[in-house]
């Protein structure tokens, strides 16, 4: 037997139906034999929704109204009703068992699973499996309109129904006329079978991926905003009613392996990825989160992993993955355990702990462990800050892609350097410089739509592209990381930006008209740097301010004496000109340290593009041991600075912040030793900069 079912939310209709998480209002269906050709009792339901506010739209369709509706009962006690006259229905016609068949995928997928997802109640069985009646009919009549392009009007046309919707209230029209299809599709002269109905996946399943694997483009989108505790269980109920592949939830993180806010997820076809792509800005909690789509190439370098020991890990299925980070150096096997307890035990004893670890074999401080099930992990989220040793661990839930991208791309990734090298060389190639001075060669845009790109900024520019400096067009974005709607562009010539000012103001670029106007490029610095640029003038951004100026930002000389136990390498190109007159006159050099034994280098680095506001663009080094620095500092008879980098400020900090809260922010890093102290030269000025209150400096 089938159920036909129609329904309708308090928003839109039609093919966006669901897409505006309106609330559904109506339930009309009616149950079909198919073997008898029989119908039961025709049954209509309105629901009571939280917000009462009925769209124009809805109001002139279905020609109902609050004050109706306000008297309905709630979605939940409808859908038992709805279990109840379905069984009596059934038991009438003589039979047991029943699918349900709607108009196409929208009532199931997009309206009833999000819903009573959202509302914490569980839908029956019977909803997680339907016929979608457009497939079916363009199975039993291929040369009928594409599935996309038919409604229940269309396929009665075809079929040469009645298809005048004024005779029968709204909702009662729909399911009679889709019964009249159904029967015409069993006629003898067609005589369709119904055997494939549609799914929906009870649960998400975790799983790992390879980086071999072949990932469809047209199955992959980016959700962003999400809350940084976001788990893959979280994000597989916020796609509720969707079917994601196995192993198809990525979270992304940032540089420092923490959360970003963002997720790669992979879905089983590219009509999931559609329907999933309507739900842009719906709510997780308080939050809307935005979905784009996305590439298979992201998914893999996100989610797809090599790793025997890894792969290891993660082939016990359908674990949850719980998160440790903070944990002591010196932390092993046994003292985890422990630390969990009885009360949560792990799965596999010992195998289901995976310690990450530094290229070099270091512990970085960080443990993903697997439970059998839902409770366990529970038990072991209630540890959360609990102390082992003399540190408060941190626990999170995690997920398959996350370990992969932490132990793989993060930490187990291959050398930047693979051999020392022999000549003192810049260590990786300088990168561009960005252009300084009054000469007005730069074009500003604003007003960009926040989905572009730079491909979309060269289309937008046309002929003019031609022009461009290499590596000229920068994207400013915000305190978030995010674009802010304004790009810089450095052009041949001035004549050249003025030409283009002239040429692309206002012109439309997707549904937005974008500004440009020509600048100079201490313009262009100014706001990359964090300043604003209006029609009232510049500000200087925060690191501009004379009080703001930290010793890292000084310039540095190339000429340097290379003393026996280090190697000397100035990088001119990746830090600003000096921003006083004193520290152009006599700049030190920087030390960088090759350790001796060591048969590989490896940096880690970050590369910003652009450089992020208030922040310039910098190389990590591994820290020189004090006497390799006190050997540079008799060999050059000048105090000497750090590297560059070393010295970070940090800023917002809430005032009962403490030492032992820092050093667990920066867990993971290698902080310079005591005896740097001694080594900088700090005047007046910046000595205040570095003892101002809320304010600390990490050495």
């Amino acid at each position: 037997s089938l159920v036909v079912l129609f329904g309708a939310t308090a928003g839109a209709y039609g093919a966006k139906l669901g897409s505006d998480e309106r609330e559904l209002i109506l339930l009309v269906w009616q149950v079909v034999d198919l073997h008898s050709k029989k119908v039961g009792t025709l049954h209509k339901s309105l629901v009571k929704a939280d917000n009462l506010d009925l769209s124009d739209q809805c109001r002139e369709v279905s020609g109902l109204t609050p004050e109706g509706l306000g008297k309905a009962e709630p979605l939940d006690r409808v859908l038992q009703q709805f279990s109840q006259l379905v069984s009596s229905d059934l038991k009438v016609l003589g039979r047991s068992s029943y699918t349900l068949c709607s108009d196409g995928q929208l009532l199931i997928r997009q309206v009833l699973h999000p819903e009573t997802s959202k509302k914490n109640f569980l839908l029956s069985d019977c909803f997680y499996s339907f016929y979608d009646l457009r497939k079916e009919f363009h199975t039993c009549y291929p040369s009928s309109a594409a599935v996309k392009d038919q409604t229940i009007k269309t396929m009665a046309e075809y079929l040469g129904l009645g298809t005048d919707e004024t005779e029968e209230d709204f909702g009662v029209w729909q399911v009679k006329t889709m019964v009249a299809i159904i029967f015409s599709m069993l006629s003898e002269s067609c005589n369709h079978i119904f055997t494939e109905p549609e799914t929906v996946k009870y649960k998400y399943e975790t799983g790992p991926c390879s980086k071999s694997e072949t990932v469809d483009s047209e199955t992959v989108i980016r959700a962003r905003g999400l809350p940084w505790q976001s788990s893959d269980q979280d994000i597989a109920r916020f796609f509720k009613g969707l079917n994601i592949a196995k192993g198809g939830v990525a979270l992304c993180l940032n540089a420092q392996g923490r959360r970003n806010g963002e997720a790669l997820v992979r879905f089983v076809n590219s009509e999931q990825r559609d329907l999933a792509l309507e739900r842009h800005k719906h709510h997780m909690g308080s939050r809307y989160i935005e979905v784009y789509k996305a590439t298979g190439e992201e998914f893999l370098k996100i989610a797809g992993g090599t790793s025997n020991e890894v792969a290891q890990f993660l082939s016990k299925e359908n674990q949850v993955i719980i998160r440790m980070r903070g944990l002591p150096f010196t932390a092993t096997q046994e003292d985890v355990l422990g630390f969990l307890g009885p009360e949560c035990p792990v799965t596999g004893g010992k195998e289901g702990l995976l310690f990450v670890k530094y290229p070099d074999g270091r512990p970085t401080g960080d443990a993903f462990v697997l439970f059998s099930c839902e409770e366990y992990a529970q038990n072991a989220l209630k540890k959360h800050k609990e102390i082992l040793g003399k540190r408060y661990i941190e626990l999170f839930r995690s997920t398959a892609a996350e370990v992969q991208q932490v132990v793989l791309n993060r930490y187990m990734s291959t050398p930047l350097i693979p051999t020392l090298p022999t000549p003192i060389i810049p260590v990786i190639p300088p990168p561009y410089t960005i252009a300084t001075g009054s000469i007005r060669d730069c074009v500003r845009l604003r007003g960009l739509p926040y989905t572009a790109g730079i491909d979309d900024i060269l289309e937008f520019m046309g002929d003019a592209t031609a022009d461009i400096k290499p590596h000229g067009v920068h994207m400013v974005l915000n305190q978030q990381g995010r674009p802010s709607g304004d790009a810089f562009i450095q052009m041949k010539s001035a004549d050249k930006a003025f030409m283009v000012a002239q040429k692309c103001h206002k012109k439309m670029m997707k549904d937005r008209y974008v500004e440009v106007f020509q600048c100079s490029g201490e313009e262009m610095n100014f706001v990359l740097m964090g300043g604003t640029l209006n029609r009232s003038g510049l500000s200087p951004p925060p690191c501009k301010l004379p009080c703001l100026s930290p010793p890292a930002y000084a310039a540095f000389q190339t000429a340097a004496v290379i003393p026996a136990e280090a190697a000397l390498y100035q990088p001119q190109a990746l830090l600003p000109t000096t921003r006083t007159p004193q520290a152009s006159a006599a700049a030190p050099p920087t030390v960088t340290y090759y350790p001796a034994q060591a048969a590989q280098l490896y940096m880690n680095y970050t590369a910003y593009y652009p450089s992020p506001p208030v922040s310039p663009t910098t190389v990590g080094y591994i820290a020189a041991p004090p006497g390799a620095v006190a050997a540079a500092a008799t060999a050059t008879h000048t105090p000497i600075l750090p590297q560059p980098g070393a010295l970070v400020r940090m800023q917002g900090l809430p005032y009962n912040t403490g030492m032992k809260e820092i050093l667990s922010f920066f867990q993971g890093y290698q902080y310079a030793p005591d005896d740097y102290n001694g080594l900088i030269q700090l005047s007046d000025q910046a000595r205040s900069v570095l003892q101002a209150p809320k304010e600390w400096v990490c050495l």
